[in-house]
């Protein structure tokens, strides 16, 4: 199975593009959020970068649970 980069709807803080890459790459998230402000600190491109990576990287859509698909279905045959 080929590991994909998305961006984190489970932790997130802004656009969720630190815990996509955290979670890509089997981190906490903290650390990889920390590089990034000192990037931006001393490099200066780092909130640049952010932006390009929140619009380029996909969001992780979470699969539903399976009594979520029941439910749905519940809900249709009473209408």
């Amino acid at each position: 199975m080929k590991k994909k980069l998305y961006r984190s709807e489970s932790d997130k803080k802004i656009c969720g593009v630190c815990g996509g890459i955290a979670e890509y790459f089997d981190i906490d998230s903290t650390v990889i959020r920390l590089l990034w402000i000192l990037a931006t600190l001393f490099f200066g491109s780092g909130i640049f970068c952010y932006i390009i990576c929140a619009l380029v990287i996909p969001i992780k859509r979470e699969e539903p649970l399976e009594y979520e698909y029941v439910r749905k279905g519940e809900n249709d045959m009473e209408q």
